[in-house]
């Protein structure tokens, strides 16, 4: 390349599949791009005498091969793209020069414009490939090209960036885990399905604030508020999934933390399938974790707990409804993790201390977790009873019981933007 050409680079995409691809130098730089050519099925050939530990695993699996020495003239014949990348600057010359000579578009990472071709700022986002160069007078600014790139593959994620589909969406349900309440904790999957919905059903404990985000078109319907008539109240909310999909309409249900821990997500998924309609499930981050956490508590920690244990609190221990074992879980040495259970606390404290469990067992309740309310209130086995009253905790409300509280660190609230 010319020095200081100030004419821009072409953009192509290179269809790479089957074709030979060289490779010189195994560092940093191969480790980063080796995994985007293995992926557009190029036949890959490292020349290089040392390879990261992640590269030569790359060799090991047969997923590139590789000749451990240094490069050699000739090394390029028959390549189609080389990408020049050693810590050797005659040998980077020496491979840039053939490649010129033999017509093969070379990236060099130790001199951009000595290069014939330019390795841009590459995202991708549900078969879309964002790639993005940025050039000056003085020459190419990667940084700048990173951030664009980032700029727009997050646009087209969270749905901020929407362009219009110039085809069919098949009608169907995702049932989108929310996450604990923060709205930025949705997954990126989660929030793009909810910017291509025709009709959202939201569940009380989902992040509504998302739903403000959501274009006027969007029919948003609280599951709260189904009008029941005749049915149990997830029956009614199963029917209108099976009736929003049968209309055509691409549908999101919109739950809090996971759809299969404590949502009921599998019965929506049921009653979908027994109607033959399409189901997507996209998990969610489990108030069970993410909550314990977001107040500075580790549902395990070394030598502390090498376990946790998820439980709904929603029935009392006596409950004959009860499916669960508080004598053995009394008997654990690891953590408890109650949901759903502020107004059973005090029963469930009883039970376990009653089959074993010490009663200055340190407890703690987060209410509100992750959003700007959040509060943590600590307490014992034998104190939470009380403290729950006296503090007025609330639901939702995420309880911790066992030594791990006592190690935490204080993280605050997080602060609205």
């Amino acid at each position: 390349m010319a020095e200081h050409d100030d004419h821009p680079a072409y953009p192509v995409g290179l269809r790479l599949n089957g074709r030979r691809v060289v490779v010189v130098g195994g560092g940093q730089v191969a480790q980063r791009r080796l995994p985007a050519l293995i992926a557009a099925g190029a036949d890959i050939t490292l020349v290089s005498p040392s390879a990261t530990p992640s590269v030569e695993a790359m060799a090991d699996t047969g997923e590139i091969r590789w000749e451990r020495r240094r490069y050699q003239d000739g090394d390029l014949a028959d390549t189609w793209y080389a990408l020049v990348a050693s810590s050797d600057a005659a040998a980077n010359d020496a491979a840039s020069a053939e490649a010129e000579r033999t017509r093969t578009w070379c990236v060099r990472s130790d001199d951009a414009e000595a290069a014939t071709a330019w390795t841009p700022a590459t995202g991708r986002s549900e078969g879309i490939t964002v790639a993005v160069l940025t050039t000056t007078s003085q020459g190419r600014d990667p940084r700048h090209s990173a951030a664009v790139r980032d700029a727009i593959v997050e646009g087209l994620r969270d749905g901020t960036l929407a362009a219009p589909h110039h085809r069919t969406r098949a009608p169907g349900v995702a049932l989108v885990g929310g996450g604990p309440g923060d709205p930025d904790l949705i997954t990126v999957r989660g929030r793009r399905l909810l910017a291509e919905a025709d009709v959202v059903i939201a569940d009380r404990l989902g992040p509504r604030d998302l739903l403000d985000e959501l274009p006027p078109h969007v029919e948003v319907i609280d599951a709260a508020k189904i009008p029941y008539g005749r049915y149990m109240a997830q029956e009614a909310i199963n029917q209108a999934l099976i009736d929003h999909a049968k209309a055509g309409k691409s549908v999101v249900r919109l739950k809090g933390g996971d759809p299969f821990v404590f949502g009921r997500g599998m019965e929506e998924a049921q009653a979908l399938a027994a109607e033959g309609i399409a189901c997507t499930v996209v998990p969610g981050i489990s108030s069970s974790i993410s909550v314990p956490g977001a107040a500075g508590i580790p549902v395990t920690h070394r030598g502390v707990a090498h376990e946790f244990t998820v439980v709904s609190g929603h029935v009392a221990p006596e409950d004959p409804r009860s499916l669960v074992d508080w004598q053995a879980l009394a008997q654990l040495r690891g953590t408890l993790v109650l949901l759903m259970a502020v107004d059973k606390i005090g029963a469930i404290a009883q039970a376990l201390i009653s089959h074993g469990k010490s009663p200055d067992t340190p407890v703690a309740l987060v209410q509100e977790g992750t959003t700007a309310a959040q509060r943590r209130v600590d307490a014992t086995l034998a104190t939470v009873g009380e403290r729950v009253v006296s503090e007025e905790v609330r639901p939702p409300a995420v309880i911790v019981i066992g030594d791990v509280v006592a190690v935490g660190v204080d993280i605050p609230a997080p602060l609205e933007d």
